[in-house]
């Protein structure tokens, strides 16, 4: 999730190689599709209603990728794409345009785990408007799909390249994807704000299944000591706490344990990042790079994207293109 004042146990090792096609400017190796080995149930509370909710994570075959199903509304599938994102504004939130109770907020962690771990295709079953916050980070969504179990499955497991540079700014802000020679994508970020205990931060990572488990997962949400008034006002943040968000008065953090690490601030905006890049339906093969960007920037630099069919293509080419017919 993004900071509250910003926007407007067993992986699998590395997939298995199939051939090297001659198509692209760097060598890519093929690789197979992952889906969960079984299915997991969690129970947390969502952040912003303070309600109890049923989280399951269920294997799905090949290129179904992932899909959100509210379990308690007989409401249509919400796949996990750029283009059913109906809300930025204190997370990303999945919706239905004709049916606006069919919605599900804050799926971003458990979408930065299911991209960091490599899962491909999976359904998620909830029981409520939005996903579990646990602890503010991804750590307690890789514990489950570690207890889960990554399976290989036979279908090719395509990437999108992109092919020429898309930007998007607002205010001073922006967000920005690079052709990359690199066969994955690589982020970079920037943050600054007038609390001095955030300040200006800045962070670079080549994302793999090890740098999101090390490097990222564990960096939890986090907000102002005065916005909480206003959100709780709102009938916001109902469920938040010191045990799931860490909370910035001036210089001082206000959680007991203070930070897991000196700089968690812009990682965890990193793997918010890393969740709302991965609605582009595939890992993308880029560089992001990105200052005071969140949610909203996110998503628009992947529309922008998927506007210019020039800007992009899939590698490998000859498997089935999903986008290619959206």
């Amino acid at each position: 999730m993004d900071s509250l004042l910003m926007e407007p146990i067993s992986l699998s090792a590395t997939p298995e190689a199939l051939s090297v096609p001659p198509y692209s400017r760097t060598k890519t190796v093929k690789t197979c599709q992952h889906t969960l080995g079984q299915t997991i149930s969690s129970v947390g509370i969502g952040l912003h209603t303070g309600a109890r909710i049923n989280l399951t994570l269920m294997p799905a075959p090949a290129d179904h990728g992932i899909v959100f199903r509210r379990s308690d509304l007989n409401a249509s599938p919400l796949p996990a794409r750029f283009d059913h994102v109906v809300d930025t504004r204190l997370s990303t939130v999945l919706g239905e345009a004709t049916n606006p109770a069919n919605r599900i907020a804050t799926i971003e962690h458990l979408m930065a785990a299911l991209h960091g771990c490599g899962v491909d295709n999976a359904l998620v079953l909830v029981d409520g408007p939005e996903i579990p916050v646990f602890d503010g980070s991804a750590a307690d969504f890789v514990f489950l799909l570690d207890c889960a179990g990554r399976a290989p499955q036979d279908a090719v497991r395509q990437s999108i390249e992109v092919l020429r540079p898309i930007r998007v700014e607002h205010n001073g802000a922006f967000v920005e994807l690079l052709p990359s020679a690199a066969p994955s994508l690589h982020l970079s970020l920037g943050i600054e704000f007038s609390a001095s205990a955030i300040g200006k931060q800045n962070f670079s990572l080549s994302l793999t299944p090890d740098t999101f488990r090390h490097d990222l997962a564990r960096s939890r949400t986090f907000t102002l000591r005065q916005e909480i008034e206003a959100l709780h006002k709102a009938g916001l943040a109902r469920g938040g706490s010191l045990d799931n968000a860490i909370v910035v008065d001036g210089a001082d953090i206000l959680n007991p344990a203070g930070l897991r690490c000196p700089d968690e601030f812009i990682r965890h905006k990193m793997m918010d990042a890393v969740g709302d890049l991965y609605l582009a339906g595939a890992p993308l093969r880029a560089r992001f790079t990105g200052y005071r960007s969140g949610h909203g920037l996110n998503n628009q630099v992947l529309r922008a994207l998927f506007a210019d069919t020039s800007a992009w293509r899939f590698v490998p080419p000859t498997a089935v293109a999903a986008l290619a017919a959206a």
